[in-house]
């Protein structure tokens, strides 16, 4: 697959709003990838699903999709829990029509319990739907997202744990949600030692297969606060870069900056002037 590049949701220049069009503008901006954010719902019918898949075979472009926010695997209310996890299917089965290859999605908050109760009623609850997903013939991987607050389930070690115990689950990595949490890991050490984690608990063929979320960002001491432009922001994406190349790594890589395919055209021209 090569590292791919491409935006979280259709490019701020696209002619329409609808994804058939962000398709073709990829294209034609010479970027890969894409991103469906269904983030304020899975709000497309099965006709629409099927347009967007031949555009994708089209224009060449790779699709994953954003569940909607309103997920939360460890809600302690039935009605919640059920909700989450309809919210998440219909993410898998629509996007599945779309031809996405992953639905990422956060997994959940933690509410006051304490982590390692946490854990194992998301992994059962996963388990369930992963396993209900293989029953229906759909192969879309789901993918918890490495969070940027420290109040959300999906610290690298809840993510790898959960990839390895539960067929049909790996990671997102969200890189600036990695420097979020703690001020911290952005620089080249730190993202090679994260890669090191990925390969060891995962396997050499999960870093062929990555989903990777990329911006600047703004934090405070409770993590994540709002994405920013690269340029703008203490991202030291280039060291980032040097990580991934580095390491071989393969997949997808959504830019979610504001100006989206601006940022993502500098990540792909930096990558490959590396």
């Amino acid at each position: 697959m090569a590292l791919l590049f491409g935006t979280a949701g259709v490019p701020r220049s696209s002619k329409t709003r609808s994804t058939v069009g962000g398709l073709r503008r990829l294209q034609e901006l010479g970027l890969e990838c894409m991103e469906l954010e269904f983030v304020q719902g899975v709000r497309m019918g099965e006709a629409a699903a099927h347009m967007v898949h031949e555009a994708t075979l089209q224009h060449g472009i790779h699709l994953s999709a954003h569940a909607p926010y309103y997920i939360n695997l460890n809600a302690h209310e039935e009605d919640k829990l059920n909700a989450s996890q309809a919210r998440l299917l219909q993410t898998a089965r629509i996007g599945a029509l779309c031809g996405i290859e992953s639905a990422v999605f956060h997994a959940g908050f933690y509410l006051k319990d304490h982590p390692n109760t946490v854990y194992p009623r998301i992994k059962a609850v996963l388990e369930e739907m992963a396993g209900l997903l293989h029953s229906e013939g759909n192969q879309v991987v789901l993918r918890p997202e490495l969070t940027g607050k420290f109040s959300q389930f999906g610290n690298i070690d809840e993510l790898l744990s959960l990839s390895t115990e539960v067929e049909g689950v790996l990671p997102a990595l969200d890189f600036s949600h990695f420097h979020a949490r703690c001020g911290e890991c952005n620089s080249y050490p730190e993202f090679m030692d994260l890669l090191h984690q990925v390969e060891a608990r995962l396997g050499p063929q999960a870093l062929k297969q990555l989903h990777i979320h990329l911006s600047g960002i703004e934090y405070t001491k409770a993590g994540e606060r709002r994405h920013l432009n690269l340029k703008v922001s203490d991202m030291r994406y280039e060291e980032l870069l040097r990580a991934l190349k580095d390491q071989g790594a393969e997949g997808m890589l959504i830019c979610e900056s504001p100006n989206l395919e601006e940022d993502a055209l500098l990540l792909k021209e930096t990558y490959y002037a590396l």
